[in-house]
């Protein structure tokens, strides 16, 4: 039985069911994305996909308090970024790993036109100096502006009033600016 053209909604009753095939077939459509997520926030490739991994196994054990299936992949996107979150405040309440200690590695495709070359340059540019922000800051553009959450979703992720959290943003946004106008100096 082949379960790559089923809907979702399928896939999810027969992972329900502890159906192998099921749960393969939906870590293949999602995994990818939810490791970025994860590598995002913690910048570590294995601890990335350790959480990814450990996320799709509580979804798939919780499955059943899932109301609805069509939210799947948010559902998801929500456990994987909970759990990244988790495991960053657990090492910088143990300060094992200094975070700028990973780098983030941009890949160019073969045969790009300049103008991709020069995007690519200035998408590398803006990540690295993401990277140089303080945590929070880091964090909080990372769901916003990457991710794409609103200022409310950010806030009860962060466990931050929505006025902190709009504060929060648009101070990291300003450090950013700054510090992109510092990097372009040389």
């Amino acid at each position: 039985m082949t379960l790559t053209n089923h809907h979702i909604n399928d896939l999810l009753e027969h992972c329900k069911s502890n159906n192998h095939q099921a749960q393969m077939e939906v870590y293949n459509r999602y995994y990818k994305a939810m490791y970025n997520i994860s590598f995002r926030i913690v910048k570590d490739s294995f601890k990335a996909e350790d959480i990814m991994q450990e996320s799709f196994l509580t979804a798939f054990t919780k499955l059943d308090t899932l109301k609805d299936p069509s939210i799947f992949g948010s559902w998801l996107k929500r456990i994987v970024i909970n759990n990244s979150l988790n495991h960053y405040q657990n090492l910088k309440k143990n300060d094992n790993v200094p975070l700028d200690a990973v780098i983030y590695k941009v890949e160019d495709p073969p045969d790009m036109s300049e103008n991709e070359e020069w995007n690519n340059l200035k998408a590398a540019q803006i990540l690295e100096c993401m990277n140089n922000l303080k945590d929070n800051y880091r964090i909080s553009l990372t769901l916003f502006l990457i991710e794409g959450y609103d200022y409310e979703e950010i806030g009860e992720i962060m466990n931050i009033s929505y006025a902190n959290c709009r504060t929060m943003i648009s101070r990291a946004k300003e450090s950013l600016r700054q510090k992109l106008e510092t990097s372009a100096a040389f």
